[in-house]
């Protein structure tokens, strides 16, 4: 996600978290890591490829398959053979620290090139040629039936998915965000749609929890997952999730999405709030989320003034936890939606 990004002892915290919920997978692509999109061509100092080298660790212990989300910012629009030269070095690079998946993605960045989908089949295939990764990824400039995306980026090129999906070999995933860059719910007409278009089941992308843009900075999606049923298994080839900015409080509808692959048809949202708030935060803390729901979820912080807000400052500020203390932070202004954050 963009914007303000987790600290390094939450991230491993969180790591061990959800291999324990069931997860298999982890992607390491915050937007605000440079060199994985602006500065590409470029390296970690020492202190940041030891950093990456705990990650590694971590996930190698847990038992997660994991990779690096690499967005090589202008590439398409000028895939010199010195640029080209540097992708390869970049992958290898970053395969060194043991990473297993190879993520290549075009989202949300700038393009100046009409032939679009041929130009990004050729970085993918340069990537791929050096890749040991065991699995393959990508990630289309238009990764959503979205109106908003035409409207930032331009008009999609015509059969710009057709083309996507004949040109890519057919074990390599290709995210997908639904209907929405954030999709309210996500059903089996709208995937086999794209799954046609495709020509293999998308990989979901599932902007749920995240929370990073100028409106969505504004709430604390702490509620289960809904909109969303374990028949999705067998429409995608994988379900990832993108959680908040708040990495504490993005574990409560992380559990949740694991008790819905779990509990099938029985899963019920409200149910499964309940219990992982109480799993993760404890009975008193858990208690106040839920009656705060409301007001966080969909009131947002913009409605919250004077009194009340006060009120829920003292009530927070009063806990020690790492979820009550993001809970406080946010209240204070302190994950504030920076447009700076847009600018790489």
């Amino acid at each position: 996600f963009y914007g303000r990004q987790w600290r390094d002892e939450d991230r491993i915290a969180c790591l061990r978290f959800v291999a324990g919920a069931g997860y298999r997978y982890y992607l390491y692509a915050p937007k605000g890591d440079a060199i994985l999109r602006r500065r590409w061509r470029e390296r970690w100092d020492r202190t940041d490829e030891a950093r990456m080298r705990s990650l590694a660790a971590c996930c190698g212990g847990l038992g997660l398959e994991w990779g690096f989300g690499l967005s090589p910012l202008g590439l398409v629009e000028d895939p010199s053979a010195e640029n080209l030269r540097r992708l390869r070095d970049k992958v290898r690079y970053l395969e060194d620290f043991g990473a297993r998946l190879l993520c290549i993605l075009f989202d949300d960045m700038p393009r100046n090139v009409g032939a679009l989908a041929a130009a990004q089949l050729d970085v993918v295939a340069e990537a791929m040629a050096v890749s040991r990764a065991e699995h393959a990824l990508v990630c289309p400039s238009y990764y959503s039936t979205d109106p908003v995306l035409e409207r930032v980026f331009g008009a999609m090129p015509t059969d710009y998915w057709e083309e996507l999906g004949a040109g890519l070999p057919a074990e390599t995933g290709i995210f997908w965000t639904g209907d929405k860059v954030c999709a309210d719910a996500h059903d089996a007409v709208g995937l086999g749609e794209i799954a046609a278009r495709l020509a293999r089941r998308p990989v979901l992308w599932d902007n749920y929890p995240v929370n990073d843009g100028a409106r969505g900075a504004n709430f604390l999606r702490i509620d289960a997952f809904r909109g969303r049923s374990s028949e999705l298994a067998g429409l995608t080839q994988a379900h990832f999730v993108n959680p908040m900015n708040q990495c504490w409080l993005s574990r409560i509808p992380l559990q949740t999405l694991a008790l819905l692959y779990a509990e099938g048809p029985g899963y019920e949202p409200a149910a499964a709030f309940a219990r992982c708030a109480r799993a993760q935060c404890g009975e008193e803390l858990a208690g106040l989320l839920a009656a705060d729901l409301h007001a966080l979820q969909h009131e947002g912080l913009s409605a919250l003034s004077g009194f009340r807000l006060a009120q829920l400052r003292a009530r927070y500020a009063a806990l020690q936890s790492p979820f009550a203390a993001e809970v406080s932070e946010w209240l204070n202004g302190g994950y504030a939606f920076d447009p700076a954050c847009l600018t790489d």
